[in-house]
């Protein structure tokens, strides 16, 4: 556990230090070429008004699996992997093209983790609205052509899922990875408030850098609920089975309350397209790509497969 600094990212919570080397080893071995579109490259990305977005893609083929990480965390999740199996990116990456990049204000789990260098600052907190469209418009600079099989963890749920819903005919399939859903405010009711703060808060030695990534989490929800239906694409839902890592600054009331909220969260998103399968991740905590990276990329390869039938 990352005990130095205290940090918890996701809905408070925490990676282990294994994974941290682990991202940071891989990510350094990413060649850089010229052409996102197909095989290797890792580079900034102009999405222009001045800014550019850090964008890592492997691999050959369609559609382009696009990993989107929970608020806080960077890309680096995806290249992490705490069993013999090889994380997602690397794994997806042998049979189909894969994409992956920073949001603004996202952590780097190096040594001591910190915040990314890699993406353009912006200001904080983020809109889902403003979030959807960085997706977009790095996507359209970097030349990737849709349709998309969307990936999101954690928070990276709701942005994939207002993509989805923005860009209909770029949506080739879903893939929920113990994601966060809209229904949640309603199931904290009272403590709403509490939860959006520790959200965005969670009690981290990166909390109150200025550059930090916050979400304002109503106006995220609104967007969801507001956004139109969902494109009528193959997905599948993952969820965990062991409890949330919390930081000790989080009271218990609030961690009691989303650990009874968040199997109706998961049920939730299973009800969004015919046909989801729910699969568990049995003794993973939140982080399911990093714990069970096998199932991760399993499900991501038979929603790829759903795909191809169509």
């Amino acid at each position: 556990m990352l005990a130095a600094l205290g940090l918890t990212v996701s809905s408070a919570v925490v990676i282990t230090s294994e994974a941290a080397n682990a991202s940071n080893a891989t990510s350094t071995q990413a060649a850089e070429s010229q052409n996102p579109r197909s095989g290797t490259y890792a580079g900034q990305i102009a999405i222009g008004h001045g800014r550019e977005l850090y964008l890592q893609c492997a691999g050959e083929g369609g559609p382009t699996v696009l990993l989107e990480s929970g608020i806080h965390d960077s890309s680096d999740t995806w290249t992490s992997s705490d069993t013999e199996a090889a994380p997602v990116f690397a794994e997806v990456s042998t049979y189909t093209h894969v994409c992956m990049y920073d949001r603004p204000g996202t952590v780097r789990y190096t040594d001591p983790p910190a915040l990314t260098t890699r993406s353009t600052p912006v200001a904080m907190p983020r809109t889902l609205v403003s979030m959807v469209s960085d997706l977009h418009e790095l996507l359209a600079a970097a030349q990737i052509p849709g349709p998309y099989l969307l990936v999101g963890h954690s928070y990276g749920g709701m942005i994939v899922r207002s993509f989805a819903q923005t860009c209909p005919s770029s949506t080739a399939g879903l893939v929920f990875v113990d994601a966060f859903g809209p229904n949640i405010k309603q199931l904290f009711d009272a403590q709403w408030p509490d939860y959006a703060e520790t959200l965005n808060k969670p009690g981290t030695a990166l909390d109150n850098q200025p550059d930090w990534e916050t979400v304002d989490a109503d106006e995220a929800i609104s967007a969801i609920q507001n956004g139109g239906p969902l494109p009528e694409v193959p997905a599948a839902v993952i969820s965990k089975t062991e409890p949330f890592g919390v930081s000790p600054t989080v009271p218990a009331t609030l961690t009691q309350t989303l650990e009874q909220a968040w199997p109706r969260v998961q049920d939730a998103l299973v009800t969004l397209e015919p046909n989801t399968p729910h699969v568990f991740a049995t003794g993973s905590d939140h982080y399911v790509q990093v714990r069970d990276p096998d199932l991760t990329s399993g499900m991501i390869r038979l929603i790829l497969e759903r795909v191809a039938r169509r």
